[in-house]
């Protein structure tokens, strides 16, 4: 039962695509070699899986812009937090000529929604040249990643 559950709450969670209304990953060009990663999660979705969306785009976009390596000169966390409201109820039952009536007051919690904004700078670094600092080679990153990843389903 509570792998079923599990399974059930994890179909719901940000699936690595598009930016959308559940969430999703983009990149948007700041320069011809520098790029805004944003991810953003739902409240079912880990913050783990964010930061995985954010690198694995890193990688795609450095790869896609002929480029082998990229350097994340920020990042930025901008989770979100609401808190959620469940409406109280009234239950009558009638005994004979009594009504009883209870009452279960609603209750609050918090939806946590992951996100992630990151300024990086792609590059291929010159031969025997030392690498800057938080750099990353971009194929090793999508290798490493890709795998773990959750697309939508065709």
């Amino acid at each position: 039962m509570v792998l079923g559950a599990a399974a059930l709450l994890g179909a719901c969670s940000t699936t690595y695509s598009e930016m959308g209304a559940m969430g999703g990953v983009m990149a948007a060009p700041v320069t011809n070699d520098t790029f805004r990663i944003s991810a953003r999660g739902n409240g079912y979705t880990d913050a783990t899986t964010i930061q995985d969306y954010s690198l694995l785009k890193a990688a795609e976009t450095t790869l896609g812009a002929g480029k082998s390596h990229f350097q994340i000169l920020s990042g930025n966390d901008v989770t979100r937090t609401a808190e959620v409201q469940t409406p109280g109820t009234f239950n009558t039952n009638f005994f004979g000529n009594t009504a009883f009536t209870t009452y279960n007051p609603g209750y609050s919690y918090d939806v946590v929604k992951p996100g992630e904004d990151l300024l990086i700078r792609v590059f291929t670094p010159a031969r025997n040249a030392a690498l800057p600092p938080n750099s990353f080679p971009a194929q090793e990153v999508f290798d490493n990643i890709n795998p773990r990843v959750t697309r939508p389903k065709s």
